[in-house]
């Protein structure tokens, strides 16, 4: 967890996606998701606290928007047996992202906010998040696209993860998911 807030103090993102893996060779992964995410939902806290500022608020509204219909998604998933349908899916979002960011063409750029990006980049959050606390590669798609500098990203990304701490904590504990204490 230590590594995983590290990396999340200095990028951002991506405590999930060191910790959740790391987490699963120790415990069950019904349990090291919602550890991730409360860890997670800390550190956003913080940061929105220090960086407040230089949230964009519009991005950040329509992303937990379309997140909170995502979530139950993952919920489901996680707690069924096609957990390698989400496995796959995060795969292929990482290695496409990474394919199109190497191929050397000038990327998308959204020069404002694109209501259609920002709703299936926060629903794809939500499912990615609700079933493995894993939000962060879709956001950092359209962040990307939209060009934000390290200080905006960092924030925006932060004011995502703060606002929907309610509902995370409300997915972890989501009645009848097994995942209740």
């Amino acid at each position: 967890m230590f590594i995983a807030t590290l990396i999340r103090s200095a990028f951002g993102f991506g405590e999930a996606l060191v910790a959740v893996p790391l987490l699963a060779f120790c415990i069950p992964l019904e349990i090291a998701a919602p550890l991730a995410v409360l860890v997670s939902i800390t550190i956003a806290g913080i940061v929105v606290v220090q960086d407040w500022k230089h949230i964009h608020l519009h991005s950040t509204g329509w992303l937990v928007f379309s997140t909170l219909f995502g979530i139950p998604l993952g919920l489901l998933l996680l707690t069924s047996s096609h957990q390698r349908i989400v496995k796959g899916a995060l795969g292929i979002i990482i290695l496409g992202f990474s394919i199109y960011s190497l191929a050397g063409r000038a990327p998308l750029e959204l020069k404002r906010d694109n209501r259609a990006w920002l709703l299936a980049c926060g629903f794809c959050a939500g499912v990615l998040g609700g079933a493995y606390g894993m939000n962060g590669p879709p956001l950092v798609i359209y962040g990307a696209m939209r060009r934000w500098s390290a200080q905006h990203f960092r924030a925006t990304l932060q004011g995502y993860f703060c606002p929907p701490a309610s509902s995370a904590w409300a997915a972890i504990f989501w009645p009848g998911s097994g995942l209740a204490p």
